[in-house]
């Protein structure tokens, strides 16, 4: 995709995570990266529901304005989509939102650890809370930073979630299933007690994700310490 439809693409997908009641207002944000030194945002203080091509800024890799309409400036959390940039050169997009059920178990400060469902085992395996960081500060790009080699989704504690991947599609899907997850751990939890897959359930889709090829990264490949408000983890190998 050349710049021009990767704008648009960020646009329709903007409007796509308004409509679906992943933000709010203003909130939210959406970078892609063009090469190495050149990285396409979303503005700050605009609604992702409302934007044209115009309104997308460029950035390099340490956040300086390249590119950017007369009264737009880049997202104050380019920050935080930088550092996974920094650390994940195999990342072509990021995305930010609040779900509204993924950001309650944030709010609550639950991790989304418990699985129940061959989709989001195969897709994200668990999905680890990060200590809480003051928006547009380096805090929360520190906060995340311990995971990055882990994961591809995270949920930021008291804020909301974020999402990567190889492409734009692919991070806001991760976006989409990561809500989705959420709202069934939701609800599956008003009814009683969700029925969690065993150890060896875990493996077999853990070993149909293997042989599919997905890129990223994925938690039964890590090999470090539980993570920040997880006493347990079933996903490791």
């Amino acid at each position: 995709m050349n710049e021009i439809e990767i704008k648009h693409l960020i646009c329709d997908l903007g409007k796509r995570i308004y409509d679906r009641n992943m933000v709010a207002a203003n909130d939210g944000n959406i970078s892609v990266k063009l090469n190495d030194h050149e990285f396409l945002c979303t503005p700050t203080g605009v609604s992702k529901g409302f934007m044209t091509p115009e309104y997308i800024c460029k950035v390099d890799e340490k956040g300086n304005v390249l590119e950017a309409s007369e009264g737009f400036r880049p997202s104050s959390e380019i920050k935080m989509h930088l550092r996974v940039y920094e650390r994940r050169p195999d990342v072509g997009a990021v995305v930010h939102a609040h779900p509204n059920f993924a950001t309650s178990f944030a709010i609550a400060a639950k991790p989304l650890n418990k699985p129940i469902m061959p989709e989001a085992v195969i897709a994200l395996g668990c999905v680890p809370l990060t200590p809480y960081g003051t928006p547009s500060t380096m805090e929360i790009p520190e906060a995340i930073d311990p995971y990055l080699d882990d994961f591809d989704a995270l949920l930021l504690e008291n804020h909301g979630a974020l999402t990567w991947s190889v492409d734009l599609l692919s991070a806001y899907m991760k976006m989409e299933s990561l809500e989705f997850y959420a709202e069934l751990l939701y609800k599956s939890q008003t009814i009683g007690e969700p029925k969690e897959f065993t150890k060896e359930e875990i493996d077999k889709l853990v070993e149909i994700r293997r042989k599919m090829g997905m890129p990223g990264k994925f938690p039964a490949d890590r090999k470090g310490p539980n993570c920040y408000k997880c006493d347990r983890c079933i996903w490791k190998q």
